[in-house]
């Protein structure tokens, strides 16, 4: 990866070629995003725009077969990047990955026709099995499936474009990062009383509720690096963890909400 970023960072020409050629592949498009995150947080959207634009256009034409994910998570991640270079902050950065989550779902319900296939996919799926996920229900379960999917992307991508700059830049930068990675208590708060909110459909919609829990999860999922690098844990343990975390969503998130009052890391020693 890190010799691909290398390539991109020698000129417009190069970054073109590669974001293009990316960008044709099925599965490896979702590269071609990463490389334009790399370009904007090296440079700045402004200076990366030219780019961004060819980078587009195979993405177009996957949108055009009907993927209109890689187009999704470019937005999400030019956003996101732009983000992070201005405030050098994962903590606003994972904040404003909440209205990356939010802008999906609008688009999806302003253009529902995109997903009809899927909803009867999942329909006929589910149909025999639970009586209560049909219509409506399974309309708003698969976009606030896919919605947090694809934020969760954007997010990931974008990691992976901080991690070629450290890697090109400031070699472990990104690691220091990562381990450092915390949400203050006055962000957890909202983000809190948003899920509870979510929870009960009062004020906020329960299809938000996996908007606000991501940052936390992510913040979590940053606290176990940092407190498996402390204590010096094989990484096996992370491999485990990985493994689990798709059922252990809730704990994560509630271990990043305790981690912003208590600061594990500041209280675990080095070994």
């Amino acid at each position: 990866m890190l010799g691909l970023a290398r390539f991109v960072m020698k000129g417009k020409v190069q970054a073109v070629i590669a974001t293009m050629l990316l960008g044709v592949l099925p599965l490896i498009n979702l590269l071609n995003p990463a490389l334009v995150g790399l370009l904007v947080l090296r440079k700045g959207f402004g200076q990366t725009f030219g780019i961004a634009i060819w980078a587009v256009l195979p993405l177009v034409g996957w949108t055009l077969t009907g993927d209109i994910a890689p187009l999704m998570i470019m937005a999400g991640i030019c956003g996101l990047a732009s983000t992070l270079r201005a405030t050098n902050s994962w903590e606003y950065t994972l904040a404003a990955a909440i209205g990356v989550g939010l802008a999906i779902e609008t688009y999806f319900r302003i253009q529902p026709a995109i997903l009809d296939t899927l909803f009867q996919q999942v329909q006929s799926f589910v149909q025999n099995n639970a009586e209560v996920l049909q219509g409506e229900n399974i309309r708003n379960l698969v976009i606030s499936g896919l919605a947090s999917s694809y934020m969760s992307l954007s997010i990931g991508l974008t990691m992976l474009s901080r991690w070629m700059q450290a890697g090109l830049y400031n070699p472990g930068g990104f690691k220091k990062e990562f381990h450092q990675l915390r949400i203050g208590h006055r962000l957890t708060l909202f983000l809190v009383s948003c899920m509870i909110l979510a929870s009960f459909g009062i004020l906020v919609p329960e299809t938000w509720y996996g908007y606000f829990r991501l940052p936390l999860v992510f913040s979590g999922i940053g606290l176990v690096h940092a407190i498996c690098a402390k204590r010096n844990i094989p990484v096996t343990a992370l491999v485990v963890f990985y493994i689990l975390l798709p059922v252990t969503f809730g704990l994560v998130a509630l271990l990043a909400v305790i981690d912003s009052w208590y600061d594990f890391r500041g209280r675990v020693k080095q070994v």
